[in-house]
């Protein structure tokens, strides 16, 4: 990405509401691209190289699903739905299936451009791969395996250490339960999802400034996970 914040493909069908994210996201610096089906939208995916893709689901050709799946055989590009299905299985599904995000319509200008920023954010990470992170006064080093708060080492177990590593991977990303199982426990935890209250708890104990109302390892009611810088 150059000066700009990022270049957004925005696939939708209504137009009232492509004009909304257009112009939310041309005051915040984006160039962006518009399409209204999915077809459309993969062809300009392959021709643009945005940074970033918002999506509706509720395309007149296709389900917005079949464009993540078709996506994902050939690239990363953070994917954002916006949808007005709010069910918490089809944002489990549209997540499971490759999105990095789910925002429910009707939403806000705020809330929107804050998920677009925290995957850009991401997207550019990628391309800048770091082996330190840091969010308040915590650093993580990946490459060494350390953890510090405040300048003092943190012990953290090493699934805590997996849980924290994977999330991060992920800046921005909500990652389901079973997605968040799979890759720190393994295949055969995917259904305990109790394990990931208690693990994030104690990440949240160690790491949040207060863990009563954290900042950076957020929950997504009913889905997930999220790290947000």
């Amino acid at each position: 990405m150059s000066a700009m914040l990022g270049r957004v493909l925005i696939v939708e069908d209504e137009p009232r509401i492509r004009r909304f994210v257009r112009d939310a996201l041309g005051r915040e610096g984006c160039e962006t691209f518009e399409a209204g089906d999915v077809g459309e939208g993969l062809e300009m995916a392959g021709a643009q190289h945005p940074d970033l893709i918002v999506l509706d689901l509720g395309l007149p050709d296709q389900s917005g699903l079949e464009l993540i799946r078709k996506l994902r055989a050939w690239s990363s590009i953070p994917v954002l739905i916006l949808s007005a299905r709010i069910a918490e299985q089809d944002k489990v599904t549209a997540l499971d299936a490759g999105a990095d995000d789910y925002l429910t319509k009707p939403f806000g200008v705020a809330e929107l451009l804050a998920r677009v920023r925290a995957l850009l954010r991401r997207r550019q990470q990628e391309a800048q791969p770091s082996p330190v992170r840091r969010f308040g006064d915590v650093v993580v080093d990946l490459s060494r395996r350390v953890v510090q708060r405040s300048g003092c080492e943190i012990h953290l177990t090493q699934l805590e250490y997996g849980l924290l590593a994977t999330l991060l991977a992920n800046d921005g990303k909500v990652l389901t339960h079973r997605q968040l199982l799979r890759e720190v426990w393994g295949e055969g935890y995917a259904g305990q999802s109790h394990y990931l209250k208690v693990y994030v708890s104690r990440l949240r104990q160690k790491l949040e400034p207060n863990p009563t109302q954290p900042r950076f390892l957020l929950t997504e009611t009913g889905v997930g996970y999220r790290f947000q810088s």
